[in-house]
């Protein structure tokens, strides 16, 4: 398997429902309307390349469920390569997600008994890929996967969308440390002391603003970039769609504005539709934005 990049970590199955508001204590609402669709974010990564025009490839966990039968179809019909897909009997990952009219969502998320897979569980040795993309949901896989890749030129990048386990075992691990507001705050208490801390631990950091657009460090330099002007619906799968973007650019050996800027295009164009994987852009509404 030569690819442009894999995507290793999470996929769950989405039911997205459209509301005018959150529920309130002991409130019945009733949706406008409903999606179903895959979900994770380095399964949305890795769809997101494969519409950008890349070779992609998703490794992780998926039960013998229907939601697991559907999103591993999913994936065939957008071209990803599901060979790394491990199978079994602990159902899919299922996410529950409303969605207000102003695109700020509350979301609701069930594992079950469905535990990270052991260290041993995929063969890479067959794989060559020119970026490896990481979302920490695999710790035990991806560790042992990252160690192996010391040599092969492949470049690697974590999405760490929060604290935990897998994110700060691969913090200092990777060549690009590609980070949400939410894990800055969590790790440092704000995004302007994060971005200097995490400095420390890898040598190109972004943080991630939302509608504020990012942050940047890159060795000795910093800097920011605004977000690009659109009218929200749904902020589901931005930073996906943000992440997968960037690892393309990346295998493109497209320079590091230009990265930025065709990162915040996807996740941009993203939160102007409903649903994640709905809203991952295609190559030709890539362009529409990033010129």
């Amino acid at each position: 398997m030569i690819i442009d990049v894999l995507c290793v970590g999470h996929a769950s199955y989405d039911l997205v429902f459209a509301v005018n508001h959150h529920p309130l204590d002991d409130e019945k609402i009733v949706a406008e309307s409903f999606l179903g669709c895959g979900g994770g974010p380095a399964a949305n990564a890795a769809v997101t390349v494969a519409k950008l025009g890349l070779t992609a490839a998703f490794a992780g966990y998926l039960g013998n469920d229907i939601y697991g039968e559907k999103h591993h179809q999913e994936l065939l019909d957008y071209g990803v390569n599901a060979d790394l897909i491990i199978r079994g009997p602990s159902p899919t990952p299922l996410s529950t997600i409303l969605v207000k009219p102003n695109g700020h969502r509350a979301l609701v998320n069930y594992k079950g008994d469905t535990l990270a897979l052991c260290s041993k569980a995929i063969d890479f040795s067959a794989v060559t890929a020119k970026v490896v993309l990481f979302d920490g949901h695999e710790p035990h896989v991806s560790l042992e996967l990252i160690h192996n890749l010391k040599q092969s030129g492949s470049l690697t990048i974590l999405d760490a969308g929060s604290v935990h386990e897998g994110t700060l075992s691969l913090m200092t691990e990777v060549d690009y440390l590609v980070c949400s507001e939410k894990f800055a705050v969590q790790f440092a208490g704000d995004e302007i002391t994060a971005l200097a801390r995490l400095g420390e631990f890898s040598p190109n950091i972004v943080i991630t603003l939302s509608e504020r657009g990012l942050l940047w460090q890159k060795g000795q330099e910093q800097g920011s970039l605004p977000a690009f002007p659109i009218t929200a619906i749904d902020s589901t799968g931005a930073g996906d769609a943000f992440h997968g973007a960037f690892a393309a650019a990346v295998a493109s050996g497209m320079d590091w504005d230009t990265i930025l800027r065709y990162a915040s295009a996807a996740g941009a164009i993203c939160c102007t539709k409903m649903g994640a994987r709905s809203g991952l852009p295609s190559l030709e509404e890539h362009k529409t934005l990033f010129k």
